[in-house]
């Protein structure tokens, strides 16, 4: 398989949430592969840091992804200092949000973030690189939580349920503009040790680390894939296929909201992920 063409020496890519985990994973990756990388994130002297570390190809950019006019800062940023781009990794995300009841502070930060940040990249960059009649790539950062949707942290569901839509829906639209030769895509980590997840001072057994996802989605890109679902050291593919299949089942078959964690259900489920 064959790397993308905006993947190549001399593109570059713009890559939120880049001071740390998979944004971090993907601009040190791009790097080597020859491309300049625009680093945007809210912790302007780690970014600093790490844009110093990958040389004079980075450009460090702190920014808020949820002001809008911050990423139109980025966005002239980085088409004064390298032309164009090519590449756009909506990727900044926060987690701990809540449940339903949780105040809207936490809904609102979580969503300001996971959800705006990623429309204001999409709108901000999206459309020029539609319509600029280059390759290009617009990937953004879901969640298996957006799609099974486990109870804890409701909020952060949500957000990364409307990504997931959104993603899907830039999509079709990216499809049925006229000459336009830009791809979405959507990126579902598995349990990653990031900054996000940290618990613990070493990478539990259990987790990937960064840069695994980010080679796991190259060879999911030049693969041609838009739904980039990650496997992790402790649950497979077929076991986040038969997870996301209870889940849709839900509803194919009237059963209770979240039914995989209804006391009821629970051995329903059980059965059916040991079925072959």
């Amino acid at each position: 398989m064959s790397a993308h063409p905006a993947l190549a020496a001399g593109k570059t890519a713009v890559i939120t949430g880049a001071a740390d985990g998979i944004g971090l994973a993907a601009a040190q990756t791009f790097a080597r592969m020859g491309l300049n990388v625009v680093m945007a994130d809210v912790t302007g002297r780690k970014l600093k840091a790490e844009a110093e570390a990958i040389g004079e190809s980075a450009l460090a950019v702190p920014t808020d992804v949820a002001d809008r006019a911050a990423v139109e800062a980025l966005k002239a940023a980085a088409i004064e200092r390298f032309g164009a781009v090519d590449v756009l990794m909506n990727n900044a995300g926060v987690g701990n949000g809540g449940d339903a009841f949780s105040g809207d502070d936490a809904w609102k930060r979580i969503l300001d973030v996971n959800l705006w940040g990623v429309i204001n990249g999409v709108q901000v960059f999206g459309e020029d690189m539609a319509h600029s009649g280059r390759p290009g790539l617009i990937i953004n950062t879901g969640s298996k939580q957006g799609i099974t949707q486990p109870p804890g942290d409701t909020a952060y569901n949500v957000s990364k349920s409307a990504v997931k839509a959104l993603t899907e829906g830039l999509q079709h639209t990216l499809r049925e503009t006229a000459g336009c030769q830009v791809s979405a895509h959507l990126l579902i980590p598995g349990y990653t040790y990031t900054g996000m997840t940290k618990r613990t001072p070493t990478k539990p057994d259990a987790a990937w680390d960064a840069r695994q996802v980010v080679d796991f989605m190259l060879t999911s890109i030049a693969a041609g894939d838009f739904y980039i679902l990650c496997p992790d050291n402790d649950a497979s593919r077929p076991l986040d296929e038969k997870r996301m299949a209870w889940a849709i089942g839900d509803i194919i078959e009237n059963r209770p909201a979240l039914s995989r964690w209804h006391p009821d259900w629970k051995d329903a489920f059980a059965a059916f992920v040991a079925t072959p």
